[in-house]
Order: C-alpha cells, then sequence, then structure tokens
C-alpha cells in the first residue's frame, strides 16, 4: 500500500503544478490545497503512519537540498546597488520582524513565550519558490524586482539558522547558565556549520577542476556530497547543517571558472519534485481539530503579519538608502512564506510537544494559515497595487534570442543598432562570450530553466525568437516561452528545409515555426553571412515604397518591421517577418533585412558617399 501513496503523492503532485501552471499563480496554493484535501479533510493520506520515523529525516534532507539549490544561484556581483538593503532585511530587518511577531503571539493568541518565541523565528524567512512567479505576473520596477528575489534566496538559510538558534535557547530555558549555553550553541554553530562549507566547497571544485570526477558523475556525486556535508554538521552540531550546505552552494556559485551549469540544472528539478512533495506531505499533516484550535485571534494575528511586522521592517532596512518611497510601499506588501517556513516549522513543533510544551500543537497550522493568507492576498493584489504605486515597469521592450551564433549575433546587432533591446541566451559558453564581446547581454544556459527565471529580464521580454540551429533547444524555449508570455509573441526559425523529423515535433513547436517567410531558414541565414552578408536597415518613404523595395532588393530576406513609436510610453513596435503575416509595411516603417553580399558592399559604399557629401556640404 504504502507504494501506491507515493505514487498517488507523485501523480498529485504533478497536477498541482499543472493547475498553477495553467492559472499563472504560485503553485504552493495548489499543492496546498491538495495536501488538506488528502490528508485532514478526507483523511486518505496520513503521511505519519506511510513514513514513520522517516518522515522528519527526509524532511530535514529535502529542505538541505532546496537551500543548496538556493544558493548555487547567490553571485556576490549581482547585489551591486541594492547589497545594502539586502543586508538590512536579513538581519535588522529579520529581527524586527521577529521581535513584533512574538510579541503579538505572546499577547494576542496569548501562547506561551517559548512557543511564540519559535513561532515568530520561523515565520522572519520568505521564499524565492512563491515570489518569483508572482513577480513576473507583476513586472516591478528593476529595484524591486530583484531586492525581492534576492530576499528570498538569502533570508530563507539565515532565516533557517535563526529559527534553530532561538529553539536551542527556549529548549535550554530553565538550565543553568542559558546565556553561556545559548553564545556557545551560536559559536559551535556558526564554527562547524562554516568549515564544514567551505571545505565541501573546496573540495568539490577540486574534484571538477582536476577531473579525478567523471562528468557523468558530477550531478550525482554532488548531490552525496550536499547529504554527507548536512549529515556530518549536524552530527558535529546540532542543526548546523543548513548552514553548511548554503556555504557550500555559496562557494560553488562564486567559482567562475567552474562548470556546474548542468549541477543546477539537475538540483531545479530534483528541488521541483522535492518542493511539491514536501507541501503535500506536511499540509495532509494537519489535523482538523488543530485547525478548529484557531479561535479569532488568528485574524488579529494576520493583521500584524501583513501590516504592521513587514512595513517596519522595510522601513528600517530602507532607511537612508536611495529607494524611492512608492518602492518601499510595494516592497512592504509583498512577503509570502514557503517551504521553509513550513518544513523547519514543522520539525520544531514535533520536538517541542515531545518536550511538553502544550501549545507546541499550535504552531503547524498557525505557520500553514500565515502561508495560505500571504501568497493568495498578494498574488491576487501586486499586480494591481504595483499599477496603482507606479512601480509596474512600462509595456515590455525586450527581445529574447535563443541562441546567440553567429547568426543570431549578427541579428542582434543589427536589432541594436535600431535602438531595440535584445538579451541573447545560449548554453554554449563559447558563444555566449562571442556575444558578450559584441556589446550584448547574453545569459549563460537554458532560457527555460529556474536559474533564469531569476536571472533573465521575464518581466520585460516582449517575444521570444528561436535562432538556435538545435530544433531541440528551440522546440524547449518555444514550449515554455509560450505560456509564459503568449503564443502570439513567440517565434522560431527553421533549422533547413529538411522536415524529415516534423512529426516528432509539438503542434505548438511547429506551428511557431514561421521566421522570415517560407524561405526563411537557419542554413540559409547561415550560409549568406558566411559569404558577407550582411544585416541592415532601410526606411520606407513616399519616393521609396514597398514594392520598390521588394525590386531592388531581390535577393534580400526581409527579417523584421519596426514602426515608429508616437510616444516614449508606447508598446515596442517590432514584428518579425512570417510566412503567415499578411500585412504589408508602411511609409515610415524600417525594414531590417540580411542583404547578399554585393548589396552589403553597394550599401555600405552608398553610405560613405552621403557621409562624404554630408561633411563637404557642412
Amino acid at each position: 500500500m504504502s507504494a501506491i501513496y507515493i505514487a498517488a503523492i507523485a501523480i498529485f503532485s504533478v497536477f498541482a503544478q499543472w493547475l498553477a501552471w495553467v492559472a499563472k499563480v504560485p503553485a504552493i496554493l495548489f499543492l496546498l490545497l491538495t495536501g488538506l484535501l488528502l490528508g485532514p479533510v478526507s483523511g486518505v493520506l496520513d503521511p505519519d503512519q506511510l513514513l514513520g520515523d522517516l518522515l522528519f529525516p527526509v524532511v530535514s534532507l529535502s529542505v538541505a537540498i532546496i537551500l543548496f539549490e538556493g544558493s548555487l544561484t547567490l553571485h556576490f556581483r549581482e547585489l551591486k546597488g541594492i547589497g545594502k538593503v539586502v543586508r538590512n532585511l536579513c538581519s535588522i530587518g529579520m529581527l524586527t520582524t521577529f521581535i513584533i511577531i512574538t510579541a503579538c503571539a505572546i499577547y494576542v493568541l496569548e501562547l506561551d513565550w517559548p512557543v511564540a518565541a519559535v513561532l515568530g523565528a520561523v515565520l522572519v524567512v520568505t521564499g524565492p519558490t512563491v515570489i518569483a512567479p508572482m513577480l513576473n505576473a507583476m513586472r516591478p520596477t528593476k529595484d524591486i524586482d530583484r531586492i525581492l528575489r534576492w530576499e528570498g534566496i538569502v533570508i530563507d538559510p539565515i532565516g533557517a539558522l535563526f529559527a534553530v538558534l532561538v529553539f536551542e535557547a527556549v529548549s535550554l530555558v530553565g538550565k543553568d547558565g542559558v546565556f553561556s549555553h545559548t553564545l556557545m550553541a551560536l559559536f559551535s554553530t556558526l564554527s562547524v556549520g562554516l568549515s564544514v562549507g567551505i571545505i565541501s566547497g573546496w573540495f568539490t571544485s577540486l574534484i571538477i577542476r582536476k577531473e579525478w570526477l567523471p562528468f557523468e558523475l558530477h550531478k550525482f556525486g554532488i548531490l552525496a556530497l550536499v547529504l554527507m556535508s548536512f549529515t556530518l554538521s549536524n552530527h558535529l552540531s546540532h542543526e548546523s547543517g543548513l548552514l553548511a550546505v548554503t556555504i557550500f552552494g555559496i562557494w560553488l556559485a562564486n567559482q567562475d571558472d567552474l562548470e556546474i551549469d548542468a549541477v543546477l540544472e539537475f538540483k531545479e528539478d530534483l528541488s521541483m519534485i522535492l518542493i511539491s512533495s514536501l507541501f503535500i506531505l506536511l499540509a495532509a499533516r494537519l489535523k482538523l481539530e488543530e485547525l478548529m484550535m484557531l479561535d479569532s485571534g488568528i485574524f488579529w494575528f494576520l493583521a500584524v503579519v501583513l501590516f504592521v511586522a513587514r512595513p517596519l521592517s522595510i522601513a528600517v532596512s530602507t532607511f537612508n538608502s536611495d529607494i524611492p518611497f512608492k518602492s518601499r510601499l510595494m516592497l512592504a506588501w509583498i512577503a509570502p512564506r514557503g517551504i521553509v517556513a513550513a518544513a523547519v516549522g514543522s520539525v520544531f513543533a514535533l520536538s517541542m510537544a515531545q518536550s511538553g510544551h502544550p501549545d507546541a500543537a499550535k504552531i503547524v497550522p498557525l505557520i500553514f494559515t500565515v502561508i495560505i493568507v500571504t501568497v493568495i492576498l498578494q498574488s491576487l493584489t501586486a499586480t494591481p497595487l504595483a499599477r496603482l504605486l507606479g512601480v509596474r515597469q512600462p509595456s515590455p521592450n525586450t527581445l529574447l534570442i535563443i541562441g546567440a551564433n553567429h547568426v543570431a549575433r549578427a541579428i542582434a546587432c543589427g536589432l541594436k543598432e535600431q535602438n531595440i533591446d535584445v538579451y541573447l541566451s545560449d548554453p554554449a559558453w563559447e558563444n555566449c562570450k562571442m556575444a558578450r564581446m559584441d556589446g550584448l547581454p547574453c545569459y549563460y544556459g537554458n532560457p527555460q530553466s529556474e536559474h533564469a527565471e531569476r536571472y533573465l529580464p521575464l518581466t520585460s521580454l516582449h517575444s521570444v525568437l528561436a535562432l538556435s540551429p538545435n530544433r531541440h533547444h528551440n522546440a524547449l524555449g518555444v514550449q515554455y516561452f509560450s505560456h509564459l508570455l503568449d503564443e502570439q509573441s513567440v517565434y522560431s526559425l527553421k533549422s533547413s528545409t529538411n522536415h524529415a523529423k516534423a512529426n516528432k515535433d509539438s503542434a505548438t513547436f511547429l506551428s511557431r515555426q514561421i521566421l522570415f517567410g517560407d524561405t526563411g531558414n537557419y542554413a540559409k541565414l547561415s550560409s549568406l553571412m558566411a559569404k558577407g552578408g550582411k544585416v541592415s536597415a532601410t526606411r520606407l518613404s513616399e519616393e521609396f515604397s514597398w514594392e520598390q523595395y521588394l525590386e531592388v532588393n531581390k535577393e534580400a530576406i526581409p527579417l523584421f518591421i519596426i514602426s515608429e513609436q508616437k510616444k516614449e510610453d508606447d508598446p515596442l513596435s517590432i514584428r518579425p517577418f512570417t510566412s503567415e503575416d499578411k500585412k504589408q509595411p508602411e511609409q515610415g516603417d524600417r525594414i531590417l533585412a540580411l542583404q547578399p553580399p554585393k548589396m552589403s558592399i553597394l550599401k555600405d559604399s552608398v553610405n560613405k558617399e552621403v557621409s562624404i557629401g554630408e561633411k563637404l556640404n557642412s
């Protein structure tokens, strides 16, 4: 029977993630709902009976993997300009939140102070898994977007460590030398966690650089080292493992010469599986009688969490900073709780219940109530509030190009010369390096990964062009971004005229393989560029119409139509030539096209003559 339950959890996890994908909301909503329906509502799933003594070791190891995956994205260079605010949010802001929530739990919910302190410590964390989808829908200004993303990543391990220290302190109450014991616990946790994390990071970097571990074992080998680091650190100093795996990940993330993209992609997939399963399991552990224990005081408690604790935390964290007032108001509203709060709180609640704390049973239902309310309320109101405050980014104006090969770079350079914002993406480092040498921003990796979700300008994307010669990369990108944006904003270039394998591609991909007309394909563009063809723009006028352009440029391949923007804040007016587009360019439009070699030379000489003439006239 256990195998059936585990398989069912996997199926329900996928279904909940799919529902979130369709509704474009954080997956936590449907995962929590699934867990509540399977657990306290129907009584079908009992995680304690299913996993027994293995439940909380599994939860602890899963949280360690999730934190390690998050820390792999912590590049120190990304903190430029917002480092002070993020640092404050994860220190004095966190302490402010802790003090206010703890005091409210004592005086409003009338909890025992040790239980209230642990609850306050657990609820200081937010979560990147719930913040990222919210930000993608909200499209806030860059300062808000970066601050919230970094806070969600950084505060998870710091908040978890802080909660461990608070739990250690309240566990020692009534014993001699509680203050000295707490200081010793803090010193032991920090020293052991930092040491194990640094040593693990150094050792992993060494075995990768020296190629002592074959590439095909990198993913499994690093996963094994993460689990070993976590358990060893916890064995040497109680609850120091979370810090160890976080330092481990940060060390690897900031080694510029280390190739860990495949590891990161594997950890992202593994984290999604673990997060989905954990939310269902932990929500299923809730009992209806525990939920009924929450009286009307919960509404006052939620009001303090939302309207007092978070705004004061933002106020002290952004004091004397350059963050605009309206941006601070937006930051003061967004603080959804996630998986770390649920998992760490569940572990502490069990320990405190075993120690005889009468209010320990209220910790888990209170945490899940805060998670549900913050995620639902802030997801529904974030976009309208951003629009009201004027902190939403203008209409998307960036073209994302999948591929940084020579064809994609040439087209990107042509677009850049016409003042069109472009961003490239490629999993090949050599292509990315060449793009950056051309002054083009390029994301190194797969654009549909969770890592890309943090570093690509997703909130400002106007459209996506799949220009990779690899049909597989194009297909994945088209399928992913067709849903994230909309199907009419995603296009793909055919690799060649050969479609022998077309029946293996998705209908979505085939319907989007329409870039640059019926004759346009990667092989043809690449061949023309190799012979000296160049991407250039021509403006249509009353004297030079579209029909005349076609007559003069018979061998050119038109790529884009760029229309003039009447106002500065108008949406970007650019559309690629496609096999389905029958609308002809108009007077004043610019035609960006790939000119054949002879035409390119002629255009260059004409441009030089015009330039010389202008100088002579002046």
